[in-house]
């Protein structure tokens, strides 16, 4: 056996490192880990005896090739996700419900009770695909809830392409022995969970929260919105998976002949109306108040916030409502929206990408088969029956379901959105006159850039603008004009987690910030702290100031906002300039 060199071992090292790595990233079982070791040792002895040239070259691709195998070999499984990551945790207090009792678990501290995954509908599969959601069966015995069902059908990425965004974008990956596994989904996704303060209570205020995702994606137990917090502060918390993408969103003039209520293209917001009907049903067994509910949501569920604010069918069910970072408010709300025409449009051409001629043939389809058109069908669209016709025209002649409202943008919300389609000085112009066309002349001279860096900086905040900020003007200004207290905010933390970029703010006002968490400092807990009482206080009586917190001021003429960043305080709206060339195009 020959010996090996400095060279072999410096290669053979960092290659056994990378594969780990991929082994790693890819949430591939412990097995794997074993079997790439395996493996390594293997290499080493035979790589010794082989003679220097072809034979050394082939038992390095032989050792590629067998690491190939092992990859596929321990795939990370299809796992439901519990309730408490690596947790053994106590049962809760059996509850019941209209439809059965379920048991959920108990924080390690016995602080609070979380029942994952009760059904609030049937499963929307079959001749139920595109129908409005239905009662779900009754089911014997106590339904255990300690883990998350799946999240909706929707388009999923390799578990590596997920680990590397925890790595580049939140810059909190965790190496660990509990997560080799992928979460499930499915069409059968209709669940909600519950967070409430352990212990039996009555009278409890109670948040109902709709997860983003732009309507395509998305799941409702990610920990930055856990309920854990606001349960902790004496809320009761709920949230649920909703139909995404095609299965929630798609629209046809079929479906409006089968439906008993000529509607079709809002079966997502369906969803959404059912999970509060079962909040209003429910809740009280659980120690929550029917007639204190907050809704809230972030980015495409602050869009269906939004929606609800102004859909007939959710009057009644909340009392006010929290919109982060999105909102459809605006004369033409700039995404996540749509009018009956366009979506019928937008089906016939579906249907003609898969060959058929039916929703027959399109219920024929596995759900497999339809997923890849998430992007193609995730619009809301004003039905006439969910939607009677757009919240602005809804606003402007007074029909709106909320009592107050809290909302805002964040400082940096087009981050993730512009991160590989930046503007320089070479193609600034280009951008802005590409969007603003006429009125181009008005924004150039609001953002005069003359280095690459303005240019950056100034398109970026444009895009911001265009997406988040005005439709939030919009609605402000729509809220005050009808009388609704209203408070808006502005999120501008600066951290070594996602900052002020899309959905920053939500490990704040949720209160999730890790105890442990080095990239959060005191002024980031201190935030935090004051974030959650706001929000807390909010979900209680309708105003969100209390005791020993900064004066929010109500926002009644549009132009002051409560920062949240470095400080605490109330500042000045920075863009009306911008808004004002937004409502000449608009006619607002």
């Amino acid at each position: 056996m020959k010996k090996h060199g400095v060279g072999f071992w410096i290669g053979f090292g960092a290659l056994l490192l990378v594969m780990l790595a991929v082994l790693e990233l890819n949430k591939n079982t412990i097995s794997g880990w074993l079997l790439c070791l395996g493996a390594a040792c293997l290499f080493v002895l035979l790589h010794g005896r082989m003679r220097r040239g072809g034979g050394r070259f082939l038992c390095w691709l032989g050792w590629l090739a067998l690491f190939g195998g092992i990859l596929f070999l321990t795939w990370p499984p299809v796992k439901p996700v519990p309730a408490f990551e690596g947790r053994d945790c106590a049962p809760s207090a059996v509850v019941r419900t209209a439809k059965g009792k379920v048991q959920g678990v108990v924080t390690p501290d016995g602080e609070v009770e979380l029942f994952a995954g009760i059904p609030y509908a049937a499963p929307p599969v079959g001749e139920l695909r595109w129908r409005e959601p239905q009662d779900p069966k009754s089911w014997p015995g106590t339904l255990i809830c300690d883990h998350f069902r799946p999240m909706g059908m929707q388009p999923t990425n390799l578990p590596i392409y997920d680990s590397l965004a925890r790595i580049i974008g939140f810059h909190d990956y965790k190496i660990s022995l509990h997560d080799n596994y992928v979460a499930p989904v499915s069409e059968d996704s209709l669940y909600i969970n519950l967070w409430r303060p352990a212990g039996e209570h009555s009278g409890l205020p109670v948040c109902v929260y709709v997860h983003g995702g732009s309507l395509q994606t998305g799941q409702p137990w990610y920990a930055d919105y856990s309920g854990e917090g606001l349960a902790r502060e004496g809320v009761i918390v709920v949230n649920m998976s909703y139909r995404l993408g095609v299965f929630g969103f798609y629209a046809d003039e079929e479906l409006i002949a089968e439906s008993p209520n000529g509607t079709t293209g809002n079966y997502g917001l369906l969803d959404q109306i059912k999970a509060l009907e079962w909040v209003r049903d429910n809740i009280a067994a659980f120690g929550g108040d029917p007639g204190n509910v907050t809704l809230a949501g972030e980015s495409a569920g602050a869009a269906s916030v939004s929606a609800l604010c102004t859909s007939p069918l959710a009057a009644g069910l909340f009392e006010r409502v929290i919109l982060e970072s999105s909102t459809v408010a605006s004369v033409e709300p700039p995404h996540s929206f749509r009018l009956l025409d366009e979506a019928l449009e937008s089906g016939r051409a579906l249907k003609a990408r898969h060959g058929v001629s039916s929703v027959a043939e399109l219920r024929a389809l596995s759900a497999e088969e339809l997923v890849a058109e998430a992007d193609t069908q995730h619009h809301m669209t004003v039905d006439g029956y969910v939607l009677t016709e757009t919240p602005y025209e809804s606003y402007r002649r007074g029909a709106f379901n909320e009592k107050a409202i809290l909302h805002g943008y964040n400082s940096r919300e087009s981050g993730p959105f512009i991160l590989f389609s930046q503007a320089s000085m070479k193609n600034y112009e280009q951008k802005v006159r590409a969007y603003f066309k006429d009125r181009a002349d008005e924004v150039l001279r609001i953002y005069p850039a003359s280095t690459d860096e303005e240019a950056r900086a100034y398109w970026a905040e444009i895009y911001g603008a265009v997406f988040f900020d005005y439709p939030h003007y919009c609605l402000n200004r729509l809220a005050v004009e009808n009388g609704i207290p209203v408070w808006e905010y502005y999120f501008s933390r600066e951290n070594g987690y996602l900052g002020p970029w899309h959905s920053g703010e939500e490990i704040y006002c949720y209160g999730n910030i890790p105890a442990e968490e080095a990239i959060f400092n005191e002024r980031d807990r201190e935030l935090s702290a004051q974030m959650l009482s706001y929000w807390r206080n909010f979900t209680v009586s309708g105003d969100p100031n209390g005791e020993e917190l900064p004066d929010w001021e109500r926002n009644r003429d549009s132009s002051r906002l409560m920062e949240f960043g470095a400080e605490t305080r109330m500042i000045d709206e920075r863009e009306h300039a911008l808004f004002a060339v937004f409502d000449e195009m608009q006619g607002f």
